[in-house]
């Protein structure tokens, strides 16, 4: 039950993410935000993993928040003050129901062991295993959204920096469209409004999902926020400070006249740039021994390695991996095709059975292509965090993977 705890009970930033355990206070110190659950890395994980238990155990806690829900990454190292993995970890808006939940927590997990997340990673010295905490809240259907500095990010001057669209806040955050602009002194003195241009919205679709979809035109350059919403976030920058410290990274929404919190980290000091089956029944482990890798392994060796692969989803024309990028993850294709490309020109393709990315298991270096989805791609995933611990707790294993890689270099140097 530990594993799944409402958020104002998330305590331990250890377990749950410095985003769950932040909202937690947020809700403590009575701060208006919408109520949800907090979940450990430790199950985000298992049911990435499709663990039949810890699946069970997400859905029957959750099941009484309803739906649709908006589900968040809240990894353990991230949204501190010097580094921000916005855009990296995936958020997923209007997921209809806790029975979608189990993809969704794929997904996100995914998306923190992507190329971009450890190319970041390794640029700002973080290359370990990611701890993926994930929180899961009630979605708004807000009327505005956006992004509040209580402190001037560009110019460090002490006064608030509001930005806000019409519909969900992504708009804003993904820079969709041109959003309208405050500056507030601390009193919530406006000292300068400048409407947006604002042609589209994100709003929700029942049954799932989002879409961007035109603004009426007389919306367009109209501003989303009058003076009393100005004040009430304003009042939200003084109570989020009293709560977390200066100058803070807020995103809120504005719902049925009410202005609540979403997420406050701190301003980072640095550049940022349905449930699948148990992948472990679905394909036969003799797949895995065409990895030249693991040709020499025996069997329990195989299922050993095998049942530490993950199932990951792409969509056609999305890069799986990208040349010189950071990598941490093997890929096995289940179904579906792939291109490869080499300095921009294609090499080839990849199909069922067929494998990419193994070397980054070992060195931790650059990839050496970039790989794209044609099509609907289905791939079994191992990253290096799941593979190092073997390798480091069986010797045989690592004994005979030292053999199998020299082998190789040794027919490399003989052709």
């Amino acid at each position: 039950m530990t594993q799944v705890l409402p958020l104002e009970e998330a305590l331990d930033t250890a377990r749950f993410g410095s985003k769950a355990t932040s909202l937690g206070q947020a809700i403590r110190e009575g701060l208006p935000v919408p109520p949800g659950f907090a979940l450990s890395g430790h199950v985000v994980e298992k049911v990435a993993a499709s663990d039949p238990n810890a699946i069970r155990l997400v859905v029957e806690r959750i099941s009484n928040l309803g739906g649709p829900l908006a589900v968040r990454s809240s990894a353990v190292d991230e949204d501190g003050a010097a580094t921000s993995f916005a855009g990296q970890h995936l958020t997923l808006l209007n997921v209809p129901s806790v029975d979608a939940l189990p993809e969704a927590l794929n997904r996100i997990w995914w998306s923190a062991n992507s190329d971009s997340a450890i190319s970041y990673r390794q640029r700002v010295g973080l290359f370990q295993r990611p701890i993926i905490g994930v929180v899961v809240q009630r979605l708004l259907e807000p009327e505005a959204a956006g992004v509040l500095f209580t402190r001037n990010p560009i110019t460090g001057e002490d006064e608030r920096m509001i930005e806000a669209g019409w519909g969900l806040g992504e708009a804003v955050v993904n820079g969709v469209v041109i959003p309208d602009n405050y500056r507030l002194d601390r009193r919530g003195r406006v000292l300068q409004q400048q409407p947006g241009v604002k042609k589209v919205m994100i709003r929700n679709v029942p049954g799932g999902g989002t879409v961007t979809e035109p603004v009426a035109e007389e919306l367009v350059e109209r501003s989303c926020l009058d003076e009393n919403h100005l004040m009430k976030l304003n009042q939200l920058a003084d109570r989020c400070e009293a709560v977390y410290g200066p100058a803070r990274d807020i995103e809120w929404a504005l719902f049925d006249g009410e202005i609540y919190l979403l997420q406050c980290r701190a301003i980072t000091s640095l550049d940022t740039p349905a449930r699948s089956t148990d992948p472990r029944q679905s394909a036969p482990v003799e797949a895995l021994q065409s990895v030249s890798l693991f040709s020499g392994l025996s069997e329990d060796e195989t299922n050993a390695v095998w049942a530490l692969f993950k199932e990951r989803r792409f969509e056609a024309g999305e890069t799986v991996v990208q040349e010189g990028s950071g990598g941490s993850a093997l890929y096995l294709i289940k179904s579906g095709k792939a291109k490869v490309f080499v300095d921009g020109e294609e090499q080839g393709a990849l199909g069922p059975g067929e494998y990419f990315g193994e070397i980054a298991l070992i060195d931790e270096g650059a990839r050496m292509a970039t790989i794209v989805a044609d099509g609907d791609l289905v791939c079994y995933g191992l990253t290096y965090w799941d593979f190092r611990p073997l390798v480091e707790a069986n010797g045989a294993i690592g004994w005979k993977l030292l053999q199998r890689v020299v082998g190789l270099l040794r027919k490399t140097r003989e052709r």
